[in-house]
């Protein structure tokens, strides 16, 4: 895959994954001039029709979500290359670990490491939840780490399409067994507590350095989350503070009723722990469950008569009968006002609870003077969790705050908050004859961003890929996260190639070839052919063998496959039948930005689930409005780009 162009914008440059389902490679996106990860299926599941069907549609619902948790699916794509199916989902890149590499390296985690990275995975699992998804392969394989420690949870798309039959015919995916709750082992219905118990299993091997359950088999491991009961974590690892340990084994629960009844119980004993509390909100709730449930004192049986000695047989009988109906009544008697009374105490309880609770104001982007005074008239208590630098918030603004605005509280709670302290300004490094993928390493050190306006110019002494200049001056002082615009060497100009045999080539791979030789992609044309299949060279703008100066143009022209006479109806020769698949032409109308001395125009059509380039060229103001004719079937969606920039859309409709 190295080397070769998804979707005709993705260069695939080296693989930086491998596991179960899927290969990931590190890409750039010429398009948009970013690098992407993305994530090749297995080609054991390519060939599962269903599953490739439901990865589509869970992939497309991923994308859907948007937290700074949870890494970002920018595109699903599907190409065949060298008669092989390849379908892809591109990402955000992140430069980090996952949480299993972090594990392994040191052994077991600190708890608040731990802690920390447990509340962040909770929270991707909270906006996951409430957008009706749930991951259901959660484990620390599946959650990257940043080298700012910021966690992101990938693999939604990828969990949610595995099904029973991908986990028994790729050993692989096995590795998800260890963290399965009991209710998948048994193929059972599975909901957000599944995904409670999978964090749950993540938290315990942090902390301990290990899973709970191992077997020789994978069947033998899923049926001891089934049977067997947990060692708690703080038997393995005594450092591990009551609470933490507490929190872990309510997540690993057998029944789903018994755990964590959504993410958000979850986070609040979390936050609680964050801020040293000793007693947890389920411990509460349990205390004020056993109050409520005290035994009632037994009534007094003691109804003896003073004349016993004095009873005939059928005295006897009788009074003893009496004594018995006595005894029922005062039961049902005693029965009936312990009943009124709990019931009273209930009533009483739910009003002055009712009383107490107050809705939580939303506090972000208030000073903490502003937050102190809002608590005071309302009735809650303000904590600060922590006090961090940042370039967004002022000092003293703050910056989140752990109880989402209106849910609602008793009075006397603690909300924390965490505080801006604001930020120190930082250095530039000196970026210059340095590798763009060095430069980058040195930006992000620093605490700052490679630039969006990346320009590639050629020079005769800085070597191709190394940067030529930036376009703020080395060791100038800067906000933190300030954005830096390079520009990139792309070797001598006056050197010269040899132009090669293109025609005949897939066009992603000519593509690749001619930004190998140092040339530059010039227009692309698509156009009918009689002896070439679609997305096939038939001819180029430089012959091969001729000797050309690097980043010379060269124009492709690309088959759009065979011209599509529509077939006649036997029954009726003069009226013609509905073509399946019949190719239609269109006319797109583009014009080059007036202010940009050229401006890169861009077609990609969007058909039959995947995407491909129609249209590329670069243009001039002085060209003015001109008609591009492309090719597609009915429902095709044709996307036009300038300068990677949106523009508009046009559908050949059916």
């Amino acid at each position: 895959m190295i080397g070769k162009m998804l979707g005709n914008r993705y260069e695939i440059l080296e693989q930086i994954g491998n596991g179960g389902m899927s290969t990931v490679y590190k890409a750039k996106c010429h398009l948009l001039d970013r690098y992407v990860a993305i994530k090749v299926l297995k080609e054991d599941l390519t060939n599962d029709e269903d599953f490739v069907k439901k990865f589509r549609k869970e992939s497309q619902a991923a994308a859907s979500l948007s937290h700074p948790n949870i890494v970002n699916i920018y595109d699903v794509g599907y190409e065949n290359i060298d008669g092989k199916d390849i379908h892809y989902i591109v990402m955000e890149y992140i430069n980090g670990k996952t949480l299993k590499e972090i594990i392994k390296e040191k052994g077991k985690l600190n708890e608040s490491e731990a802690l920390n990275y447990s509340i962040q995975i909770a929270e991707a699992l909270k906006h996951a939840h409430k957008n009706h998804i749930i991951h259901r392969d959660i484990k620390p394989h599946n959650i990257m780490i940043t080298q700012d420690n910021i966690v992101k949870v990938t693999d939604f798309g990828i969990a949610r399409a595995v099904t029973s039959s991908t986990i028994t015919t790729t050993s692989n995916v096995l590795g998800s067994v260890y963290y399965f709750s009991p209710e998948q082992a048994r193929g059972g219905y599975t909901d957000e507590k599944s995904d409670i118990y999978s964090l749950g299993i993540v938290m315990y091997e942090m902390l301990t350095g290990r899973v709970p359950f191992n077997g020789d088999t994978p069947i033998g491991v899923a049926l001891k989350h089934v049977q067997d009961d947990i060692v708690p974590p703080i038997e393995e690892n005594p450092n591990i503070s009551p609470a933490f340990n507490k929190i872990i084994l309510k997540c690993v629960q057998k029944k789903q009723v018994d755990r964590y009844q959504n993410v958000d119980e979850l986070l609040l004993d979390l936050n609680n722990l964050k801020r040293n509390f000793n007693q947890l909100n389920s411990k509460i709730l349990e205390d004020e469950t056993m109050d409520m449930t005290k035994l009632i004192p037994p009534v007094n049986e003691n109804l003896s008569s003073k004349n016993n000695n004095a009873l005939t047989p059928n005295n006897y009988n009788n009074k003893n009968n009496s004594k018995k109906k006595t005894n029922i009544v005062a039961i049902l008697a005693a029965f009936l006002i312990a009943s009124l009374l709990f019931v009273g105490y209930l009533q009483l309880r739910n009003n002055q609870a009712a009383n107490d609770l107050i809705i939580t104001p939303n506090l972000v982007g208030k000073t903490e003077e502003e937050a102190n005074r809002l608590a005071e008239e309302m009735g809650f208590e303000i904590e600060v969790i922590e006090r961090v630098q940042s370039a967004e918030f002022e000092e003293g603004i703050i910056i989140s705050q752990n109880v989402d605005e209106g849910v609602r509280i008793r009075k006397g709670f603690p909300i924390g908050i965490v505080v801006s302290l604001g930020f120190d300004n930082v250095e530039v490094p000196n970026l210059i004859n340095k590798s763009i993928s060095e430069a980058e390493r040195l930006l992000k050190e620093a605490g700052l961003r490679i630039g969006n306006n990346i320009e590639y110019e050629f020079h005769d002494e800085i070597p191709i890929d190394y940067v030529i200049s930036q376009s703020i001056e080395p060791y100038s002082v800067v906000t933190p996260n300030t954005r830096v615009d390079l520009v990139i060497s792309k070797g001598p100009k006056d050197a010269e190639v040899i132009m090669i045999q293109l025609v005949g080539e897939n066009i992603n791979k000519a593509i690749t070839d001619i930004r190998n030789l140092g040339l530059e992609v010039g227009e692309i044309k698509y156009e009918p052919s009689d002896n070439y299949q679609a997305n096939i060279v038939t001819d180029q703008s430089h012959s091969p063998g001729s000797t050309i100066k690097k980043g010379t143009t060269i124009d492709l022209v690309v088959s759009s496959g065979q011209p599509v006479t529509p077939p006649t109806n036997p029954e009726n020769p003069n009226e013609p039948e509905e073509p399946g698949n019949q190719e239609f032409s269109i006319k797109l109308t583009v014009t080059p930005f007036a202010d940009k001395d050229e401006t890169e125009i861009t077609i990609l059509r969007k058909q039959d689930g995947s995407s491909m380039t129609v249209y590329t060229g670069k243009h001039k103001p002085a060209e003015g409005s001109f008609d591009v004719t492309v090719f597609g079937k009915k429902g095709a969606v044709f996307e036009v780009y300038y300068d990677g920039i949106f523009q508009y859309s046009q559908s050949i409709e059916g």
